[in-house]
C-alpha cells in the first residue's frame, strides 16, 4: 500500500470514544498550562524580589531557575507511576501537591522557604508533563494523533502567557504572596477538574496486566534517536525565545514595546505551527518525515537570521517569526513518534525521559549561548547555532516505528 492510500485509509478508520478522547485531552492541556504557570512565576517575580526581599539578580534568578530543576529531577518516576496507575490520578494529585507548594510559597518569608517550596512544586507540577502524553496516545486513534500532540503541546506558550500577563501585574499592586494566588488557584481548580474529568484510556483490552513489559529501548536505537535529536533541537528553540528580545532591541532597534509584542505573537505562531505540523504528519501517515523537514528548515531559517543581522537586512520580524516557528515545530512530532514506539506499559517513563533531556539541554543553553553571544556576536552565534539542527538532521530515523499495540 502507498504511503498516500494508507493515510487515506487512516483517516477512515474508527473513532468510537471521540468525545472522551477531546475532554481528557483539553483537561490535560488545561492541567500542564496550570503547572506552566507555577514554573514561571518565579521568574515574572525576578525584579519585586530584588526590591521587595533585597535579592541580587544572581540569587533571583537561581530563585527562578528552582521549578526546572524540580522538574528535571522528577520526570521520568512520574511517567513511571503513570504506566503503573494510570494518567488520572497522576495528573490530578501532582496538582494537589503544586497547589500546596504554592500555599507554602505564600507564607514562606525567606530566601530558603521560597526556594524549597518552588522545587517542591516543579517536582509536582511534573506530572502533568509526564502523564498528558499518554492520554493521546491511549485515546486517539493514530490519523489523529498528531493533531492531539500538536493541541497538547500548546500548553506551555499558553501558561507562559497567563504568567505574564497576571503575575508582574499582581505582585506590583499586592506584593509576592498575593501573586501566588494566580498559580495556587489555577492548581487547586484544576487538581479536582481532572480527578473528576480524566478517564484512563483502555488498557486491558490491547494489554493483559499480567504481560510481562517489553522494553523498547533493548535492540531498537529508534527511541534514542529521537531523544538525541530532540535535545539538538531543543536548543536552537529556546536561544531564539531567551535571546530574540535582546537581539531585535540591541542589534536591530527596535523599540522594547513593540519587540515584546513581535515575541508574544511568535510564541502563538509557533503553537499553531505545532498543531499544523502535526495535522501534516496525520495526513501523510508518518512522523519522522515532517520531523526531518522541520530539522532542515530550523537550520536554514538559523542562517538566513544570522546572513540579515550581519549584512543588516531588512525584513526581521519576518525572518525571525518565521525561525521561531520552525524551531519549536518538532516536539509535538517527537513526543507521539516517542510515545507510538514504547507502548502504553513504557510510554509515561518515555515521555518523562523525553522531557528530562529537553531541560537538561534548556539549562545549559542560555548560559552557553550568553557567553557565545559575548564571544563573537549574534550573527556568528546563531550561525553556530544552525549547526545543531544540521547534526539532528541524520538522527532522525529512515522510518517511523511503533509498539504493535498502539497501531492504528
Amino acid at each position: 500500500m502507498t504511503n498516500s492510500a494508507s493515510a487515506n485509509a487512516r483517516s477512515k478508520e474508527p473513532f468510537p470514544h471521540a468525545g472522551r478522547a477531546w475532554t481528557t485531552l483539553a483537561l490535560g492541556v488545561l492541567a500542564q498550562t496550570a503547572g506552566t504557570v507555577f514554573v514561571f512565576t518565579p521568574a515574572f517575580l525576578i525584579p519585586l524580589l530584588s526590591t521587595e526581599r533585597g535579592l541580587s539578580l544572581a540569587e533571583a534568578g537561581l530563585l527562578a531557575a528552582t521549578p526546572t530543576v524540580g522538574m528535571v529531577l522528577t520526570l521520568v518516576a512520574w511517567g513511571a507511576l503513570a504506566d503503573r496507575i494510570g494518567e488520572r490520578w497522576v495528573i490530578s494529585g501532582g496538582l494537589v501537591l503544586t497547589s500546596l507548594a504554592a500555599l507554602g510559597a505564600f507564607f514562606a518569608t525567606d530566601y530558603v522557604g521560597l526556594g524549597l517550596f518552588f522545587l517542591l512544586g516543579g517536582m509536582a507540577a511534573a506530572s502533568a508533563n509526564a502523564a498528558s502524553g499518554r492520554v493521546v496516545v491511549g485515546w486517539f486513534p493514530r490519523s489523529r494523533r498528531g493533531l492531539a500532540m500538536g493541541v497538547r503541546q500548546i500548553s506551555q506558550p499558553l501558561g507562559v502567557t497567563i504568567a505574564a500577563v497576571s503575575i508582574p501585574t499582581i505582585a506590583s499592586a499586592a506584593g509576592i504572596s498575593p501573586a501566588l494566588i494566580v498559580p495556587l488557584g489555577l492548581t487547586a481548580v484544576l487538581a479536582v477538574a481532572c480527578a473528576i474529568g480524566i478517564r484512563n484510556p483502555p488498557r486491558t483490552a490491547v494489554m493483559p496486566t499480567d504481560a510481562a513489559p517489553v522494553n523498547p529501548y533493548r535492540g531498537n536505537g529508534f527511541l534514542w534517536r529521537i531523544h538525541a535529536l530532540s535535545m539538538l533541537l531543543v536548543i536552537p528553540q529556546f536561544t531564539l525565545s531567551t535571546f530574540g528580545l535582546v537581539w531585535l532591541v540591541s542589534e536591530q532597534h527596535w523599540d522594547p514595546l513593540a519587540a515584546g509584542l513581535l515575541v508574544g505573537v511568535s510564541q502563538f505562531i509557533g503553537a499553531a505551527g505545532r498543531i499544523g505540523v502535526g495535522v501534516l504528519s496525520d495526513r501523510v501517515g508518518s512522523r519522522v518525515r515532517p520531523l526531518r523537514w522541520v530539522a532542515i528548515l530550523a537550520g536554514a531559517s538559523l542562517l538566513v537570521l544570522a546572513g540579515l543581522d550581519a549584512a543588516n537586512w531588512a525584513g526581521a520580524a519576518v525572518v525571525f517569526v518565521l525561525a521561531t516557528t520552525f524551531t519549536v515545530a518538532d516536539n509535538g512530532l517527537a513526543f507521539t513518534a516517542v510515545a507510538e514506539m514504547a507502548g502504553p506499559r513504557w510510554a509515561g517513563r518515555a515521555l518523562g525521559l523525553q522531557n528530562t533531556g529537553q531541560f537538561v539541554a534548556t539549562s545549559i543553553t542560555a548560559p552557553v549561548v550568553g557567553l557565545l553571544i559575548g564571544a563573537v556576536g549574534y550573527p556568528l552565534a546563531f550561525a553556530i547555532v544552525a549547526l545543531f539542527p544540521a547534526v539532528a538532521v541524520p538522527l532522525v530515523p529512515r522510518k517511523d516505528a511503533e509498539h504493535e499495540h498502539f497501531a492504528a
